[in-house]
Order: C-alpha cells, then structure tokens, then sequence
C-alpha cells in the first residue's frame, strides 16, 4: 500500500509515483497544491489548486498556464502552456500556514506536445542526458556554495528626478555608535566576518533553524557560517547532488531562506554585491564527472590528484568563461564584485588551494570520492539551471576538443611582477561583455541540442533591453558627486 512509504513527520516523498502523491495528499489532509516552475531569469514562478483537483490524469496531461505574463517565455499570442508536475519533487510547503503540497514542474508545449525549449529544468535534463550520450560519463555532480546576506532593512526608489538605496543591519558595522536603547556592540568589522563565535556572530541561531527547515525539504547540509562580510552575510553549503536535483535545491534554498528570515523580521539577498566596500556574494560551484563508480577526474599522479581528463575540463572552462559568465553572472551587478584588484575571482587561471584563480582544485583530501574542481566566477544571482548546464557544456567541450588549460599559477596573482600578471587572461568587467561574448561563442552550449538557439537568443534580448539599457539610461546618484559642478 502506498501508506506505508510516508508516516505522520513525513514531509518529503522522495522517489514518489502520480499515485503516491495524490494518496498522501488525501491522507495527509493536504488543502493546497502547489505548482512551481522557473522563468528565464531563474525565479521561481507558482499557482496552487485545491486539493480535491489533483489526480493522476494532472501528471499526464499537465496544468494549463499563460506563458505570455512569464519573463522569456511565449508571446501572447502564443501564450497557452502546460506544467507538468514531477511527483519525486514533492515536499510539504515549508513557508505556509495552510498545508500545502509543492510540487516543481516542467514546462510543455500543448500545441507541438513537446518540452518547452525555454524551460530552464529541461535544458539541465538535456545536458544531463547529453553527458551520458557523450560516453565521457554516467553522472555529474554539483555543489554550489552560496553566500546571502541577511538585512534588517532595504529601502530602495527609482523616478524620474531622484534615486536612492538604503540598507540597514543590527551587524552592521555603520551602526557601532547608533543609539539603539542600548546599543550592545559586536557588530563585525568590515571584512572581519568569517568565523567569529557569537555574539558578534548574532545569527548563528538564525541559520541553524533555517538549516532544519531545509533538511525537513530534503536538503543535506554539510556546512553554515557567518560569511567575511559586516551586516550578516552568510553561507549555507548543501551536501552534492546530481544536476538537476542540485538546480531544484538550489531554488527551494533561497525560497526556505527568504521565507524563514520574512518569518524572523529579517530580509535576505543573493544580490552579488549590495554593500560598498564590503565582500560580494559568490557562488564557487563544485564539479565532478563520474563513470560508473570512477571519478574521471581523479589521478593520483597528476597535479593535484587531477587527471587529463579533469585538465581537458578546466580548458573548457577558462577558453568559454566569458560567454559562461552570461550565465553565471549574469547581472550588472554581478560586475560590482568581479572586480580586479579584490579578492574576487576574475584570473582565468586553476591552480590548487589558491583562491585568487578562477579554477581552484581542493586538497582537503587525497580521495579519489572527494576530488573535485572549484569554479569560483559564479554568482547566486544565476538561474542554477542554465549556469550549472552551461558549466557542463563548456567542460564537455573542452573534453572533446582536449583543450590544454596551460600551466597552473600556485602563487598569489595580485602579487606578481608586472610582466608575470600581464600574461593572466581576466573575466570581462561588464554584463554587456558577457553578453556579447555569449552571442559570439555558444555552439559548445547547442551541442546536443541541449541549449537552443531560441533560448540565447530571447536570454541576450532579454538582458540587453531589461538589464544592461535599463542601468545605461538611468543616472548614477555617485556622478552627481562627480559632475554636478562642472
């Protein structure tokens, strides 16, 4: 009987059927079910029904929505679109009151009856698919660590005669001589966050009860820590998973995190630079391409345990890092913090334990199950889906076509002589480079059809016209600084 696979703590299905689900909603008491999917941009996008609406018939038929009114995705005339829901998604709602089942979906095509090309859960299946396709192996694995910050408050207005942001912390160090009735001090020192023990770490409590909220959603967390930033930045580091489920993590991350601190009074950013003068968030991804039960970047007599194979990988990388960074970082803003002269990750060179490159190769351990390699360019803005394909393409790539990665830098970069430094390639410094980067150099991403022209295409036009031309028109509140006295 299907009873039997969840008992009354059970809140996670796991490899659930159409069948299993509809069943524990009925024994559970569920009221709502929830359908959630991503857009373009990478947002989780939602709509619920009643509970007494979901049958089997919904997971083969799907649940019709307008595409029109979702950021990259149909025109209105072409609108009508179908969700189809994944039954192993489902997790009873971890931010809502009423009992809600949350299922995460794909998106189809009800004309053509096809996977939507523009759906970001289908191009990371693609690409997991294409990876076995390719016979270079059975299984990718991933492991995003993302840093957030956690704010008291954030005011922000744009018009056409004024603009202004204002952000607010208990940590923040700007607050040392702030009356607060009273003021209790431990605020961090800018850039002295990482690893002190409370008080000034005023947030331990806070992330450890988000931590259990996620590993009630299924989420193994390995990790969580005051990140180097005053004001309550963060990170939270899930254990590895296969693509596709860490893409699907990664998006019930942030929600249970955002939704946890509302609950709290607080306010959460994966924004890649919020403050000036202060650490940005990154997100370093973890990568490794396994056979079987042989890590193919594991060769204990290579460069740091690494094998050609792995060295292949890295060439990809580095070679297609400015159009991945489309992807990757994938905002103006992410441009605030891949800065040079900072501690940000902009070298595109791989190098072991040195985090000043953009490839680092860990060396914890000597095991062949914990080699791994550390793409450190990447931002928490990016949808997870695209970035994490887009990284396994590029990889693949360089695979196939055997690029060499040149010589590993195990020096510290910002210190090397001027002619050393000068040979160091370095990431673009705009969204608008990235883009253009992307429209000159994707076919590594088309291969196996995993992404598709479509797609780059309305992903370029979309960040150029809503991102790129939206910041370039506006005025600067600093230029008034600069300029109005001229």
């Amino acid at each position: 009987m299907a009873k039997a696979k969840w008992n009354a703590n059970t809140t996670v299905l796991g490899e659930a059927s159409p069948a299993d689900v509809v069943a524990f909603v009925k024994d559970r008491g569920i009221q709502i079910v929830d359908f959630k999917f991503t857009d373009l941009p990478g947002s989780w996008q939602h709509f619920s029904i009643m509970a007494d609406e979901l049958s089997e018939e919904v997971f083969e038929e799907g649940a019709g929505f307008d595409g029109s009114s979702i950021r990259g995705f149909m025109e209105i005339h072409e609108s009508d679109m179908l969700l189809m829901p994944d039954p192993t998604t489902a997790i009873v709602d971890p931010a809502l009151e009423v009992p809600t089942l949350s299922l995460i979906c794909n998106v189809k095509d009800p004309v053509l009856g096809t996977a939507f090309t523009r759906d970001p859960r289908n191009v990371a299946q693609k690409a997991e698919a294409h990876l076995v396709k390719s016979g270079i192996g059975t299984v990718s694995y991933w492991g995003p660590e993302l840093e957030f910050y956690i704010f008291d408050d954030i005011r922000y207005e744009q018009t056409p005669n004024s603009s202004f942001h204002r952000i607010d912390s208990v940590e923040g160090s700007w607050n040392t001589g702030k009356d607060e009735g009273p003021n209790l001090g431990f605020k961090p020192r800018y850039k002295e966050g990482y690893f002190p023990a409370p008080p000034t770490d005023s947030y331990q409590d806070f992330r450890s009860r988000a931590v259990l909220k996620m590993k009630e959603c299924g989420i193994q967390v390995e990790m969580q820590h005051h990140e180097v930033g005053t004001a309550g930045q963060a990170e939270i580091d899930m254990r590895f998973n296969t693509l596709t489920r860490m893409a699907d993590q990664t998006q019930l991350y942030k929600y249970i995190l955002k939704n946890h601190a509302r609950q709290c009074g607080k306010t959460i950013t994966f924004m890649p630079k919020p403050l000036f003068m202060d650490n940005g968030s990154g997100m370093h991804v973890h990568q490794s391409i396994w056979k079987g039960k042989s890590n193919t970047f594991f060769d204990r007599g290579g460069y740091a345990s690494l094998s050609q194979t792995a060295l292949h990988y890295i060439g990809g990388l580095l070679t297609h890092a400015p159009a991945l960074l489309a992807f990757c970082a994938p905002t103006t803003n992410s441009y605030r913090r891949l800065v040079p002269g900072y501690e940000a990750p902009i070298n595109l060179v791989y190098s072991q334990r040195n985090r000043s490159a953009c490839v680092r190769i860990p060396v914890y351990s000597k095991s062949e199950k914990s080699k791994r390699l550390e793409f450190r360019c990447p931002d928490p803005s990016a949808n997870a889906y695209l970035a994490l394909a887009a990284m396994l393409m590029a990889g693949l790539d360089g695979i196939k076509r055997k690029i060499k990665p040149g010589d590993p830098v195990d020096r510290d970069i910002y210190h090397l002589d001027a002619a050393a430094a000068a040979k160091v390639k370095q990431v673009p410094g705009s969204l608008e480079e990235v883009l253009n980067a992307l429209e000159a150099d994707h076919d590594f991403l088309l291969d196996g059809s995993v992404f598709t022209k479509d797609l780059i295409e309305m992903y370029i036009a979309y960040k150029r016209e809503k991102e790129v031309d939206a910041i370039r028109l506006r005025p600067h509140p600093y230029e008034f600084h600069l300029y109005y006295d001229i």
